[in-house]
């Protein structure tokens, strides 16, 4: 390789890595664009509600146990019995859960930032199995039992939007804030009337719940059967937690989803007992299955990803660049080298700025179309041919519909991007197949004969 090619590669190579220093600034941006974002939504959630997940209903029974111990007489040495009693709660999860909701999303908007709320209007229903004697094994004479409530766990109880009213069997009783249970969270509980405890009873329940959130609506599956079934009129649903869906339907209008579970799958009895042994439950909430309803079109997401093609799409842009130099014995300075990359860079500043007004696929049109123009413009005048020009700006086109292809086809993308490179690769070497490159630099470009056999 001659000196002069040297000398020009190696400016081109330092024209490139100068370049990262303002893309860098520009994903710095974009980084800081998207913080400011989420914390906007996070503040709208804060005076609205968060994310909810519906932990419940339970019946708790409260009971006093004499529990009797002997003791010997240090003086005397008799024996004698000392009774004590023993506070603690018998926990019943449903033999049957069943929600039935009717969701409805909404936007809440502070400057250009949006966050997306639900309005859930869940009907809640089943029934609980109680055994005989409480399911005590041992002496029943021993225990004595207090009123006992139901408790429902509700994430974040500023998103209850209505009055609630328990109904058991044919009585209506009143919800009251808190779930008496410290592992349950925040919530609501009823006082139920005492149980007659010598013989098993059964206890239909059911009540309307409409609930307000932010994000996601997670629900536990506490019955030995639950049955869930949400509707919603938002397209883009992710469905999240330890279950999905058994069927579920997903148009442009909304979607319906089902969920079917058992003990056998969630063995949520398990989990129950052990955060009877624990402080927190963390184990008995995480059994849990949902809907996510954030939007899946972000384009701080999006326009992150876009640049980190970025490197390649300027190699391969300089790289026709050259290719018009060495081809067409041009001189094409640096300097013109430095205009055309930093037009490149500045397509990604454009993006995030229209994309965070106009939406992500506009703004991608209206940058790329801006700065093929802008480029083509230039190219027409350095390559002194309008058609050189014009055919420049027609692959920079390409480039950034096959870019376009890469951000949206996210499953695809490595083997877009190597069939790509692959492709470009070989239209280099067909079109430099007969080049002197001894010769560039020096005032030829000469092609060696070839002789065929």
């Amino acid at each position: 390789m001659n000196r002069s090619l040297a000398i020009k590669l190696g400016a081109i190579a330092l024209l490139i890595v100068l370049l990262m220093i303002p893309l860098l600034m520009i994903s710095g941006v974009i980084f800081d664009r998207q913080q400011l974002r989420n914390g906007v939504l996070e503040d709208i959630a804060r005076s609205s509600s968060y994310s909810q997940q519906l932990s419940g209903p339970l019946m708790v029974v409260p009971y006093r146990k004499v529990v009797r111990t002997w003791k010997t007489n240090e003086k005397t040495s008799e024996r004698y019995q000392e009774t004590t009693q023993e506070r603690g709660r018998l926990y019943f999860l449903p033999e049957r859960f069943e929600l039935d909701g009717q969701v409805q999303t909404e936007l809440r908007a502070r400057g250009i930032y949006e966050a997306r709320l639900f309005h859930a209007d869940n009907r809640i229903s089943g029934h609980f199995s109680i055994p005989e004697h409480l399911g005590i094994k041992e002496d029943f004479s021993d225990y004595q039992f207090d009123q006992p409530f139901l408790s429902v766990g509700i994430s974040d109880i500023r998103g209850i939007e209505n009055a609630l009213k328990l109904e058991l069997d044919e009585q209506s009783l009143d919800f009251v804030p808190g779930t008496q249970v410290d592992w349950l969270g925040e919530g609501v509980h009823a006082r139920l009337p005492m149980l007659d405890a010598n013989k098993a009873t059964e206890l239909a329940f059911g009540f309307d719940l409409r609930l307000q959130g932010t994000g996601q609506l997670q629900i536990t599956p506490v019955g030995k059967t639950s049955k869930v079934s949400l509707k919603a009129n938002w397209p883009h649903p992710s469905f999240i937690g330890n279950y999905l869906p058994a069927q579920r339907e997903i148009s442009a209008e909304g979607f319906s989803a089902n969920w079917q579970t058992s003990f056998f799958s969630t063995n949520l009895e398990e989990a129950l007992n052990s955060c009877l042994s624990h402080s927190s439950c963390e184990e008995f909430k995480s059994r849990s299955f949902g809907v996510s309803f954030i939007d899946p079109v972000d384009q701080y997401l999006k326009s992150d990803r876009a640049i980190k093609y970025a490197l390649l799409f300027i190699v391969l842009t300089f790289a026709g660049f050259f290719l018009f130099e060495v081809l067409k014995s041009l001189a094409v300075h640096p300097v013109q080298y430095a205009l055309v990359g930093v037009a490149l860079a500045f397509f990604y500043l454009l993006l995030l700025s229209l994309s965070e007004h106009i939406g992500f696929a506009l703004a991608y049109l209206l940058s790329a179309a801006a700065c093929v123009l802008l480029i083509g413009f230039y190219v027409c005048h350095v390559l002194r041919s309008a058609r050189h020009g014009l055919s420049f700006s027609a692959g920079l086109a390409a480039l950034y519909g096959l870019l376009y292809g890469l951000l949206s086809a996210e499953d695809y993308a490595l083997l877009m991007g190597s069939l790509l490179l692959f492709g470009l690769l070989g239209v280099f070497m067909v079109l430099t197949r007969k080049l002197d490159w001894y010769g560039i630099g020096q005032g030829r470009i000469a092609k060696p004969e070839v002789v065929y056999e």
